[in-house]
């Protein structure tokens, strides 16, 4: 840029800090640079000097500078082409707000010492016509497949952010379980807590504990069986009305049905030998609250195990056609 620039504050880039606003912007620009430009004065918002932390809101215009030149652009993200196609891919609904992906079982949200693969390397493919990359709301397991929620700006993570923490939003997940629960619909309630703390987030595991005991969080699932088959294997529909980890899975373990192929959370049923070995837990659905108009409701293929296992055993999953119908009052 090598001409002075009056850069209006957008509503969708919300209220933030001067610099981190000026990041996003120029994303070429080290913390450095961007600090020196603002204590220097170059950098003004209303024509006043300001400091690096102080707040921007939408309707303020931010002065730059003239900037040097950029660096040659690198591939997005360092992403090969064959990445960029499979992140694009994945995603089922797309808005000005947000990105809702179909996640695939057995790719991680988030990386780790041994993941080098995962979603949150794959967001810079996912920009399209922004320039910031979408930003992660919340997560899934590694093995469980489904709906994934990416804020597209600062405004809309702020805001779908506050949906999942006030849980004013609806999801409802679908599993294969062992056995047949009974009675086939109910809520499963108690207090959970972490069972030590490996560096691989995925190892984690949680277990049941008391309310006084530290670090206890309370956990509530709803559920109710769509089909079963013979009492060997159940089709359930969950909702987590609280959003802990691996909370689908251990509550489901803790009343004796386990989901199939769940290596981490078992219990004392047999697991059938000819059905496929993966976890059998999909975020099937989801209702998220927009701020005009009526809720978005976005609903996720079952991934191709999952159906193998539902041609196994005769499970229909055109009879569950609204994945939000069971929990309906």
């Amino acid at each position: 840029m090598k001409t002075v620039a009056q850069i209006p504050v957008r509503d969708d880039d919300g209220e933030t800090r001067l610099d981190r606003f000026l990041r996003r912007r120029f994303p070429e620009l080290t913390q450095g640079q961007i600090e020196k430009l603002i204590r220097t004065g170059q950098v003004r918002v209303d024509g006043a000097r300001a400091k690096a932390a102080d707040r921007v809101a939408p309707g303020q215009v931010v002065r730059v500078p003239p900037l040097p030149d950029a660096p040659p652009p690198k591939a997005e993200g360092g992403l090969s082409p064959k990445d960029v196609a499979f992140a694009q891919s994945m995603v089922i609904h797309r808005d000005a707000d947000v990105i809702i992906l179909n996640k695939p079982q057995g790719l991680a949200v988030q990386g780790g010492a041994k993941t080098l693969r995962h979603v949150d390397a794959l967001l810079p493919a996912l920009k399209f016509e922004r320039d910031d990359k979408p930003k992660l709301i919340h997560r899934l397991d590694k093995d469980t497949s489904g709906l994934l929620v990416l804020a597209r700006h600062p405004a809309a993570a702020a805001r779908v952010s506050s949906y999942f923490r006030g849980r004013t939003l609806n999801k409802v997940y679908w599993a294969v379980v062992l056995g047949s629960p009974r009675p086939p619909s109910g809520q499963i309630r108690g207090w959970l807590r972490k069972a030590g703390s490996p560096r691989d987030a995925d190892r984690e595991m949680v277990q049941r504990c008391l309310q006084q005991d530290e670090g206890a969080v309370h956990a509530i699932t709803d559920y109710a069986t769509m089909a079963d088959a013979g009492g060997r294997l159940a089709w359930m529909a969950l909702r987590p009305v609280t959003g802990r980890t691996h909370q689908l899975r251990f509550h489901m373990a803790e009343i004796g049905h386990a989901i199939l192929g769940d290596p981490k959370y078992r219990c004392d049923r047999p697991t059938p030998g000819e059905l496929p070995n993966r976890l059998h837990l999909h975020a099937r659905a989801i209702e998220l609250p927009q701020e005009k108009g009526k809720p978005l409701r976005i609903i996720a293929p079952l991934p191709e195990h999952m159906k193998e296992t539902f041609a196994a055993v005769g499970f229909e999953e055109s009879e569950g056609k609204n994945p939000f119908a069971v929990f309906d009052d």
